[in-house]
């Protein structure tokens, strides 16, 4: 055939490898979802395997060390699921160039291609997984903390011997700066104090360190926290070497961080002590103040707070204690601080304010510090001391103790706490202490009798030590006896009270603003123990005393009242109680008539006796020079003597229940009387004298069994305060009694008159005329009354100024139409109480106005109203 060849293959050779290659490109592509889906599942399995034997690895720490295939074999586990990543990535893309049910695709050789490396791939992962499946068990043969413990070793010898060399240096450095009278820095004696137990540590490891080796190379077996100990002592001498690079070990001067203060065993402060401190250590708190009458404690709380920074662990690197004292001088309270923070004071000397503050200014704002200011009178300028003011940056402190809580205003104290008085059992177990049980026992009578006097301290500590000292020698009942009356009695001469507590109290009352305001103060004192005063009955006694301006108008003048109460009150020398009402401590009580009686008797001179239960009133001799009496609250029965009081400007006879009979020349001798308090007694009538009291401004007759008004009262041309209030046999007020009191502000006649007498002349019978004398008294600013008919009822409310004034008002046993506007209530801006009882033939009460804005702005005083006997009474509406 030349050239030519043949090649002879059967038809069906041909056909069966064609349908080979076809079929198998087929079967990547129809099989190509499921094994997809089957590669990602083996990849998850891939890696969670993985995991497994990473976490195999981890946990066996530096004990073990991987196997060169198990390291291969992490190797190609992660190069594999890199690739299988990729693949999965464009799996999406593939599988949508499927059709006909995933048996065909619109790229036929992309998607074999595809399919072809998923299934190999997916292959792959199977056999790395099941390999991973043997392996994942197993460990390294060799410890791998075997060569690091031995490492660790080597390098703690050798830091070991760097910090001892260290540790010399600064000992040295330090010895030198001792030679110069400077005194280790506290950080340094810490420093090296934890450097020497490191060393300690060190050399114990490195002596039992060969030991411990050679049992692991041996059988495997050691103190499984040998090596631990090893890395850490290693990592704590090398922070070690870094803190010992001081720039300073020394101070210039001897400075302690705390002085411990001299300190007594305290009764009761516990809980007060862990509640400042509770307060004082939160971040917010920078300043603290405490607040509280004398001898309360403060002080000795303050050095309780100073001392228990020497026994808890803090981070503070000065405590500094000023006394700062009534007499604040900036340039003491600037040595005081200076010399506790180690600036030589002697080289002061020629430096001024200024100068002095920035150097204790330059050392403070680089220290946490702790300052405590004890006795604080008034505001002490930190800037102008030169101490940086606490913030959370700082986190310095400042406590001060005070007996004004406007001390605590002006030195912007971040919380202010008030110390109070010993509770009851508290203050009973402090007396008890410096009495002795030897004293206590010597007579069954004795606890009881020491029981009352020490409630006559009020739970005041510095009382209750000095009278229990003072007491710890009598030994009999008639001593206790004796001491307890004394006590009770407004000029005690109790050794220890008269030359210890009294003296100490009295720095409040000299600090006061000024004379009106310590009067004012000696003024309470008046009352009996314990007693709630109500403030306006306060004030008005003041204003009728003259204690400030006469040209004031009433509400300036009462204003200033409320204002001096709140100065006191701040001050600590009156306690608030429920907001209207004031009361006086005890021993403050017992201070202020030591002061009024004794101390300053020739500027006051008081004679008290309240709540002394007094039968009999005192002997008319001891009244003489007086300028202030007050006998209220006992159960004297009758005022027989004729005592010359010239000067006497207060008497006090009222809630003398029994007091029944005043002798008729009484009043004679008391030309400068100015208050007249006869409330709560029985007496039944003035005597004719009460008329030629031409000073008197101030009269209370309430809750009196007086019968009528003498016809001369009407010569009282200076009478301020008249209150007639609660007096059911009062049956006469002649006419022009009233009227004539030309200077009267204040006027109460509420539920006065029950069984008044219906004749001539007697204005409680006759409403018109009592309104119309009321209409005469044009200083009037304060009314109470109860007016009887329609037609005063008209006239009263014609007269705008009685309307203005009126702060209680009944409308009583009187006939009116069937409707009744009350529309005038709207210009009562002072109203607080509205009665109305038993109005004839009254059906509708209308209020003809804007009720809402009444209220508002007339009627914000109003606190009761009550309407009752009106059976006819059908509509109470406001439109």
């Amino acid at each position: 055939m030349g050239n030519c060849f043949s090649i002879q293959l059967s038809c069906d050779s041909v056909i069966g490898r064609c349908w080979d290659c076809a079929a198998g490109q087929a079967m990547y592509i129809c099989q190509l979802e499921d094994n997809f889906q089957a590669l990602e599942d083996a990849r998850e399995k891939l890696k969670a395997l993985k995991s497994d034997v990473e976490r195999v690895i981890r946990d066996a720490g530096p004990q073990m060390k991987m196997l060169e295939q198990v390291r291969d074999w992490l190797s190609k586990v992660q190069t594999t699921l890199n690739e299988v990543d990729r693949l999965i990535g464009d799996g999406p893309q593939e599988i949508e160039k499927l059709c006909l049910g995933g048996c065909c695709s619109k790229n036929c050789y992309s998607s074999y291609m595809f399919g072809k490396r998923v299934a190999k791939k997916k292959k792959v992962v199977i056999a790395l997984t099941n390999k991973g499946n043997d392996i994942k068990g197993v460990v390294s043969a060799e410890p791998l903390y075997i060569k690091r413990l031995e490492d660790d070793l080597k390098s703690l010898q050798t830091e070991r011997e760097e910090l001892v060399g260290l540790k010399l240096d600064v000992m040295h450095r330090v010895r030198e700066e001792e030679g110069l009278q400077k005194k280790p820095l506290q950080q340094v004696q810490v420093w090296l104090s934890m450097v020497e137990a490191s060393i300690v540590d060190a050399d114990a490891l490195l002596r039992d360190g060969p030991e411990e080796i050679k049992k692991l190379k041996s059988n495997g077996c050691s103190n499984s926290d040998f090596g631990e100990k090893v890395a850490k002592r290693l990592e704590n001498v090398v922070e070690q070497k870094r803190k010992g690079d001081f720039k300073d070990v020394a101070a210039r001067d001897l400075v302690e961080s705390v002085l411990e203060r001299p300190t007594e065993p305290t009764v009761g402060l516990g809980t007060m002590l862990d509640k400042v401190w509770s307060c004082l250590m939160q971040e917010q708190v920078g300043i603290l103040g405490l607040y509280g009458m004398g001898g309360v404690g403060k002080t000795t709380l303050l050095t309780k707070i100073n001392n228990r920074f020497l026994n808890i662990p803090n981070d503070f690197d000065f405590v500094v204690w000023v006394v700062v004292s009534k007499d604040l001088r900036l340039v003491k309270v600037q040595e005081e601080i200076g010399r506790r923070i180690g600036i030589s004071i002697r080289e002061w000397k020629s430096k001024s304010i200024d100068d002095r503050a920035t150097e204790i200014f330059k050392t403070l704002r680089k220290k946490k510090f702790v300052l405590l200011l004890d006795d604080v009178w008034d505001r002490v300028s930190l800037r102008t001391a030169g101490v940086p003011l606490p913030t959370k940056q700082n986190g310095s402190k400042i406590v001060l103790t005070t007996r004004s809580e406007v001390v605590c205003s002006q030195m912007d104290t971040h919380r202010r706490i008030k110390v109070e008085p010993l509770a009851w059992e508290k203050a009973w177990k402090l007396f008890k202490e410096k009495v002795g049980e030897e004293t206590l026992s010597m007579d069954p009578i004795i606890p009881d009798l020491a029981k009352d006097v020490a409630r006559e301290c009020g739970g005041l500590p510095l009382a209750l030590i000095t009278i229990g000292r003072a007491m710890a020698c009598n030994k009999t009942p008639e001593e206790w006896r004796w001491a307890l009356n004394d006590l009770r009695r407004s000029t005690s001469d109790l050794r220890g009270l008269t030359d210890e507590v009294f003296p100490l109290l009295k720095y409040s009352y000299d600090k006061l603003p000024n004379n009106r305001v310590r009067s004012c103060f000696l003024y309470c004192a008046l009352f009996p123990e314990d007693f709630r005063i109500f403030k306006n009955d306060l004030i008005d006694y003041w204003i009728c005393e003259e204690f400030w301006d006469d040209e004031e108008n009433e509400d300036v003048a009462r204003d200033r009242g409320y204002h001096i109460i709140g100065t006191l009150v701040y001050a600590c020398l009156l306690e608030e109680e429920e907001g209207n009402y004031v009361k006086m401590h005890d021993v403050l009580r017992d201070m202020a008539l030591w002061i009024a009686c004794k101390r300053e008797r020739s500027k006051h001179n008081f004679l008290v006796r309240s709540g002394a239960q007094l039968t009999e009133a005192p002997k008319v001799g001891n009244w003489e020079g007086a300028t202030r009496i007050s006998l209220m609250e006992n159960s004297i029965q009758n005022l027989l003597e004729v005592p010359t009081c010239p000067e006497l400007l207060t008497l006090f006879l009222c809630r003398n229940p029994h007091l029944h009979q005043i002798t008729s020349n009484f009043f004679q001798f008391m030309d400068a009387l100015t208050v007249l308090d006869l409330s709560n007694s029985s007496v039944k009538e003035l005597p004719p004298g009460i008329s030629k009291l031409a000073s008197l401004a101030y009269l209370n007759l309430s809750r009196t069994c007086i019968q009528q008004l003498p016809v001369d009262m009407k010569m009282l041309r200076k009478l301020k305060y008249l209150n007639l209030e609660h007096n059911d046999f009062l049956d006469m007020i002649p006419r022009q009694v009233i009227s004539n009191l030309a200077a009267l502000q204040v006027l109460r006649m509420v539920n006065c008159s029950f069984f008044y007498e219906a004749t001539e002349g007697n204005i409680l019978s006759d409403s018109d005329t009592l309104v119309a004398e009321l209409q005469c008294l044009k200083h009037l600013n304060e009314l109470s009354i109860a007016i009887k008919s329609a037609s005063a009822l008209q006239s009263y409310v014609s007269t705008h100024g009685l309307l203005s004034c009126t702060q209680a008002l009944s409308l009583e046993c009187f006939s009116c139409s069937k409707s009744f506007d009350f529309s005038w209530i709207a210009n009562m801006k002072l109203l607080e109480t509205l009665h109305i009882s038993v109005i004839k033939h009254l059906e509708e009460m209308n209020i003809d106005c804007n009720w809402r804005l009444v209220r508002e702005r007339f009627c914000g005083s109003l606190r009761e109203v009550s309407v009752e006997y009106c059976p006819r009474l059908k509509n109470l509406s406001c439109r």
